[in-house]
């Protein structure tokens, strides 16, 4: 069995977790509060060997070949209970007692995260969040909202590379400028074409790529900005409470997507400075990148679960600022009457476009 982490109230020795409603650790059963910081000393476990917990025979049949792949198992401290999760698995609750439980495991050596953003916002305000989100849908059809439940509400801690670069670019566009006139006779056009060249460098800081396989990426990113001032050093005790995965996608592995964000966000940025022309066209660029440095960090997200017509649909919550992303399905019926109300088939095409960025 691997090593676990139970935050007990030396109260009462009830399982306390982080509320965060008030930042604090809060045992449920006596109402004590415990400042994050006063519970330090059980990260001091990370460097000590781990104890050995007493294991019993159980009865069922042995797993097939392949089939226990990915899996551990633990033994909750405070029932006794076996607690399987996935080997990515970082902090979850026990199934048999729901005391919050912290793999310590996950965090040793190289694994352990640099920052943690602590939750701001409950599973309530989560829960309230995706109805707001239904709010001034149009086409969304009325038995959804009506006949939607939520299948499953979690709080999870998301691993993220934070990456850190500089980029020097050399740009240049093709551009022009139209000045038209008349006279009584004539319509005049003058066009004026120029090549506008751009060179300088860009500093980033801690730009994020979701270090877990199992989340979207674009569902990820749609939820930023992450405050990142907020961030303290890591300490397990924020965890209790939660889900929290550890990455599966190294930082090696998520370069390429670091890289493309800041290739993106340069090019987008020198291009904002070519102003005052009719039309800009780029013509050639040239990003250099280099300066790398990457942290780990475990940013906070809501993760809600709908189904409806057999089909599920995923809404993501920043939990630090409320942010909420999530595809919506579409009344087709709804669509086609309110498009042919609309004057020119352009009209209804611009709205099908902007139907389609609801998760934004």
């Amino acid at each position: 069995m691997e090593t676990l982490q139970e935050y007990k109230c030396p109260c009462c020795g009830g399982a306390i977790g982080f509320d965060s409603s008030i930042q604090k650790l809060k045992c449920p059963y006596c109402d004590t509060e415990f400042e994050p910081e006063t519970l330090r000393e059980y990260d001091d476990q990370l460097k000590q060997e781990p104890e050995e917990d007493l294991t019993w025979e159980s009865a069922g049949g042995a797993w097939q070949e392949g089939e226990a792949e990915g899996l551990r198992g633990y033994i909750c401290k405070s029932c006794g209970g076996q607690i399987l999760a996935e080997a990515t698995t970082a902090a979850t609750t026990c199934p048999f007692c729901d005391s919050p439980v912290v793999m310590m495991d996950q965090f040793a050596g190289d694994l352990r995260p640099d920052y943690v953003i602590p939750f701001k916002l409950d599973k309530q305000a989560a829960k309230a969040a995706l109805l707001k989100h239904y709010k001034g849908k149009i086409l969304l059809p009325k038995v959804f909202k009506d006949e939607n439940h939520i299948d499953q509400v979690r709080g999870i801690y998301v691993p993220f590379w934070l990456f850190d670069g500089d980029a020097q670019a050399d740009m240049r566009y093709k551009a022009t400028r139209v000045r038209n006139w008349s006279d009584r006779n004539y319509y005049y056009t003058e066009t004026n074409y120029f090549s506008v060249v751009r060179g300088g460098s860009i500093g980033f800081q801690r730009v994020p790529v979701d270090g877990s396989s199992k989340l979207d990426d674009q569902l990820m990113e749609a939820i930023e900005p992450f405050d990142f001032s907020q961030a303290v050093d890591f300490q397990t005790a924020y965890l209790a409470g939660y889900l929290a995965d550890k990455y599966d996608v190294d930082a090696q592995q998520s370069e390429e997507r670091a890289n493309e964000r800041i290739r993106q966000t340069t090019a987008q940025s020198f291009a904002a400075t070519v102003q005052g022309y009719s039309t800009v066209v780029p013509e050639a660029s040239s990003i250099r990148l280099q300066n790398g440095r990457a942290k780990y960090a475990l940013y906070p997200v809501w993760l809600l679960n709908t189904t409806w017509n057999g089909q599920k649909y995923i809404f993501a919550m920043n939990g630090q600022t409320g942010k909420m992303v999530g595809d919506l399905p579409m009344d087709k019926g709804a669509f086609w009457r309110w498009s042919l109300g609309l004057t020119g088939g352009v009209g209804a095409a611009v709205f099908a476009a902007s139907y389609l960025l609801w998760l934004l």
